[in-house]
């Protein structure tokens, strides 16, 4: 015999569900207006604020910088967060405990303090190019999400079985790479997707390291919005929402997983 869900539970559910998506259904309709301003309900369809996208170049620079820096931020922290993770989970007893709370002080100190510092450490104190001071910033912004994100897939992994593919011959570095990383493939797509979009929106970073022709696309949007609050703004952002999801399908059907359903 089944239960029947209570009608509280299923009105909580549902609010839920309109509290997620409400926002996003607004964006999409707010896109689709055929007035020069942002409103919702949508007075008309139409597309022309997608092609205006395309007509701004501005719109277009910036977009390939941010995924750009997106893509090239999250590797790089993922080149430095997996090892780490993995000394962290594996010579657990040997390293400090206070060494995995060093990995997490970009999260607890505020975006703003981390740019400020940023742009007079490395982009004026160092000298480097803009792109790779923003390549910096991005990594160091999202290297927690790698280092957490992967910690927990490690606090399940039995290491015993690195260590019989040692013990029968196979080099260290290999085990690593064809053992420990294929068992927690499931972790290192969350802390990709984690970190690519938090790369990818970031402005409270990105503002302080930006410079003379080079900006990123939320800070583009903002300077967008100071002139001119039409629906491109709305646009762009549904556009946004369509890359991230088109990256975590490639990344999940690349490496064959399919953890975001289980």
């Amino acid at each position: 015999m089944q239960r029947q869900l209570h009608p509280l539970l299923i009105g909580f559910a549902v609010l839920t569900f309109l509290f997620l998506l409400g926002p996003l259904i607004i964006i999409i309709g707010t896109s689709l207006s055929d007035t020069t301003y942002l409103a919702f309900p949508p007075r008309g369809l139409s597309l022309r604020w997608y092609e205006n996208i395309w007509e701004v170049s501005a719109f277009r620079r910036t977009f390939v910088t941010s995924f750009s820096l997106a893509v090239g931020g999250t590797a790089l922290s993922l080149v430095i967060g997996v090892p780490a993770a993995y000394a962290m989970a594996r010579y657990r007893v040997e390293l400090p405990k206070f060494l995995g709370n060093i990995y997490i002080l970009p999260i607890l100190i505020p975006e703003i303090v981390l740019g400020f510092s940023l742009m007079k450490s490395v982009a004026n104190g160092v000298g480097l190019p803009i792109i790779t001071s923003l390549l910096i910033g991005h990594a160091l912004l999202v290297l927690p999400y790698c280092v957490r994100v992967t910690s927990a897939a490690l606090a399940s992994f039995d290491f015993s079985i690195e260590e019989a593919a040692v013990s029968l011959g196979c080099p260290r570095w290999k085990a690593f790479l064809t053992v420990v990383l294929p068992n927690i493939r499931s972790g290192l797509i969350a802390a990709f997707i984690l970190a690519f979009i938090t790369s990818l929106n970031d402005v409270s970073v990105s503002i302080f390291l930006t410079g003379p022709g080079v900006s990123t696309l939320p800070i583009q949007l903002l300077a967008h919005m100071e002139q001119f609050f039409d629906p491109t703004i709305a646009a762009v952002s549904v556009l946004l929402m369509f890359v991230t999801v088109a990256v975590m399908a490639i990344v999940e059907r690349t490496l064959g997983l399919t953890f975001l359903t289980k």
